[in-house]
């Protein structure tokens, strides 16, 4: 993945825009979507849908990265399903993951279903590199959550530093800062041990991570 991440110093997303520092309705002559709103409706959406580990764990991305997580929203929408009747999120989102209102056009979800490891890298790899950190951070979490405990350090490391370039991205440096060096600290104690990396070359990822989160000159 460190390759990807330092190939640019702009991620460069199906129609060439740049969105690495800058979000994409930061750019001239583009009209902003309601940030505030969707942002919002984003982490109560993640409050009344998710449960168990899965709540915790997008509860410390909120939280680690700035986010306000408050109580009594009164929202009762109930999770969206499929015709299974599994969650599964329907709701529209824009490249980084930032909910749009139902009905309108966004990106193509990934699937919610795990990959292999290799296949689960391949998957993360190209969708950063196609400026949509925040669905390469649904890959890998998919991976952790399927796979062995022991190997939670690592695929949850490169979820965290997807979410990272994910705020960058979305214009919150101080937040992407924070989701960084979260996943750094989890990829630097699982490369202190003897799990498989497949290919990875772990110091590679973090020294691109930070480099691409490091504040510009």
């Amino acid at each position: 993945m460190g390759d990807v991440l330092c190939r640019a110093r702009a991620f460069r997303g199906p129609a060439g825009t740049r969105s690495d520092i800058v979000s994409q309705e930061d750019e001239p002559g583009s009209a902003p979507p309601p940030r505030a709103e969707a942002e919002a409706a984003h982490r109560a959406e993640k409050r009344t849908s998710s449960g168990g580990k899965a709540r915790a764990y997008h509860g410390s991305h909120d939280a680690a990265a700035g986010g306000a997580l408050t109580r009594g929203s009164g929202v009762t929408r109930e999770r969206d399903r499929d015709p299974a009747g599994r969650p599964r999120q329907t709701r529209p989102r824009d490249a980084l993951g930032r909910p749009l209102p139902y009905g309108a056009t966004g990106v193509e979800p990934v699937s919610e279903e795990p990959l292999p490891p290799a296949e689960t890298l391949d998957a993360a790899r190209s969708l950063v590199h196609e400026g949509r950190p925040f669905a390469a951070h649904e890959v890998l979490e998919a991976r952790w959550k399927a796979g062995p405990s022991e190997e939670r350090d690592l695929w949850q490391g490169l979820a965290q530093i997807c979410v990272g370039l994910t705020h960058a991205a979305r214009g919150n440096s101080v937040g992407a800062g924070r989701l960084v060096e979260r996943g750094v600290a989890r990829l630097e104690e699982y490369d202190a041990g003897t799990g498989p990396t497949y290919g990875l070359d772990l110091s590679a990822v973090v020294a691109c991570a930070r480099e691409r989160v490091a504040p510009s000159p």
